[in-house]
């Protein structure tokens, strides 16, 4: 795995988002936007899981108490799809916490509420995971 690789995935999940928003527009439900990017992931031939599951570790010990993301695409980058007004930073926090406690390089954040998906409704995050990875 390197960096160039994580960035190209990147490219091509933003790329299947922007295709979901230009067809959808704004303004729907953040499920809407998740049922169609898992078309898009489908077509696209990537894995994914959907509504994933995890239960986070604390001091050690798992907890009964789970997390949900909203998609993990080739088990490598956390995508957390919202729909609302502004993108806050408890949201970036959230995408940040999610690939720390998974261990995944990268996460994106994407706003389908907002005008221009590319410009103003995507965010990308990335940790240790990933700054240690080789370029190519």
């Amino acid at each position: 795995m390197t960096k160039k690789y994580i960035d190209e995935l990147t490219y091509t999940i933003v790329g299947a988002a922007i295709r979901v928003h230009q067809t959808m527009g704004a303004g729907l439900k953040e499920a809407i936007y998740e049922e169609c990017m898992t078309i898009e992931l489908k077509s696209l031939g990537l894995s994914y899981k959907q509504q994933y599951f995890f239960r986070p570790i604390y001091n050690g010990i798992q907890l009964k108490t789970s997390s949900v993301i909203d998609l993990l695409v080739e088990d490598l980058i956390v995508v957390e799809l919202k729909a609302v007004t502004a993108l806050i930073k408890i949201h970036e926090a959230q995408v940040l916490n999610y690939i720390n406690l998974l261990s995944k390089p990268k996460g994106i954040l994407l706003n389908f509420n907002s005008y221009n998906l590319a410009r103003d409704g995507k965010k990308t995050f990335v940790n240790q995971i990933y700054r240690n990875l080789p370029d190519e």
